[in-house]
């Protein structure tokens, strides 16, 4: 998938708003297709990463860190589903893991807060 491949490239450039937009068509076009339906959530969950690593670095923590979420909702789906993408997905799920401890994003699901 060409899409994914340009992914790649831009996020490991840093080019992380563009990382959402490459990847937003595919994932809009495969949600809508039942055959396709449940491997559109790992190209959600890479966009949010993207997305993420773009909002902490204009400084935003709290939506970064609630978009990374996100992320670490559907990265278990690129092990668990069978696809051909799936060396591919692993290589852009590692790059934005990489990312993320670079760029200092929470890791770990916010702990919901006592009323």
């Amino acid at each position: 998938m060409k899409e994914l491949i340009e992914f790649l490239e831009i996020v490991e450039n840093n080019e992380f708003v563009e990382g959402h937009e490459v990847l937003e068509d595919k994932w809009k076009e495969w949600k809508k297709i039942p055959e396709k339906r449940e491997e559109s959530f790992i190209l959600k969950g890479l966009i949010n990463g993207s997305t993420a690593i773009a909002l902490k670095v204009l400084k935003r923590e709290k939506p970064s860190q609630q978009v990374w979420c996100t992320f670490l909702k559907y990265s278990p789906l690129i092990d668990e589903i069978d696809s051909e993408f799936t060396p591919l997905y692993q290589k852009a799920r590692d790059i934005l893991e990489r990312k993320s401890i670079e760029y200092k994003i929470e890791t770990q699901y916010p702990q919901k807060r006592d009323k």
